[in-house]
């Protein structure tokens, strides 16, 4: 494969994992949630550099695995206080965001490990870096993690879908019937950091958040069906990575910047064309009349 398949091709995972991710995330109106964890991830990565000293292995998915499920955990816990859940996300998210930042620079030193690699990533690079596989040859060392990143939400989707569709939109039935409704959310929450660092150190936190809302958030204008809505969002965000690149390599800029953006385009195109919620449907639509 090319230069440019291989970084399309890596970013669409990123968009088909985020994406199937994101439905939940929004109609559990836990979206914010994804921006903090997708930050708070950085203090797990940090930390696990600082105890092994690589910037490599199963150690930096378990850290930011724990990470991810601290935020869950501290947000809930302030929550359970009384805080409001959209200022309890704003205070756990910048704190742990801060302790990693100030880690990085106090313990990191010449690292290649910074805050803007980790807001940015580095996609271009993704290529060059490659592993060996037995079937498949050598391929990118991101494309095959994020490969399997994919198929791991999307067998426990499948998996857990009436668990997670029944505490999704109604938690006290699930807890009637028996659902550990405690036990499917921090599943979930470990499922959002998975994908998370997976796809944090190719593109960075800004695209990550990107994916997990927006083709998400697109999706729910186009559909109210729960398994048309994963599949549209995935679409929408491979979509976006594919847009985002040529928009890219068009007028010269950052990638992971541009499938955010693009990620935006198809949210604007989604809100006036959908054909239920969208605002040409709604401008075009007769008005009721009343005798």
């Amino acid at each position: 494969m090319t230069y440019t398949a291989w970084i399309i091709l890596t970013a669409s995972l990123v968009g088909l994992s985020c994406g199937l991710i994101g439905v939940f995330l929004i109609l559990r109106k836990m979206a914010m949630m994804a921006d903090a964890i997708s930050h708070t991830v950085l203090l797990g990565i940090v930390v696990a550099f600082i105890i092994t000293q690589e910037l490599t292995g199963v150690h930096m998915l378990i850290g930011a695995i724990i990470a991810g499920l601290l935020t869950a955990l501290f947000v809930q816990w302030l929550n359970s206080l009384d805080v409001q859940q959209e200022a309890a996300i704003g205070i756990v998210f910048t704190t742990l965001f801060a302790i990693g930042v100030i880690l990085i620079e106090a313990f990191v030193g010449n690292a290649h490990l910074d805050v803007q690699h980790a807001l940015m990533g580095e996609i271009t690079f993704i290529p060059w870096n490659r592993i060996t596989l037995p079937i498949v040859g050598s391929i990118p060392k991101a494309t095959a993690i994020l490969t399997l990143v994919f198929f791991v939400v999307l067998l426990f989707i499948i998996a857990f879908y009436k668990e997670w569709k029944i505490t999704t939109f109604d938690p006290g039935l699930a807890a009637s019937v028996g659902i550990p409704v405690l036990f499917m959310h921090y599943l979930f929450m470990s499922l959002v950091s998975i994908t998370t660092v997976a796809s944090f150190d190719a593109v960075g936190a800004i695209m990550v958040v990107a994916m997990l809302i927006t083709p998400a958030a697109s999706a729910y204008l186009w559909t109210d069906r729960l398994h048309m809505m994963l599949v549209i969002s995935g679409l929408f965000g491979v979509a976006s990575a594919v847009i985002g690149y040529f928009i890219a390599a068009w007028i010269d800029t950052s990638i992971s910047g541009s499938m955010a953006f693009a990620t935006g385009l198809i949210f604007l195109a989604s809100y006036l064309l959908s054909p239920k919620h969208g605002l040409l449907a709604k401008y075009l639509k007769p008005e009721e009349t009343f005798e």
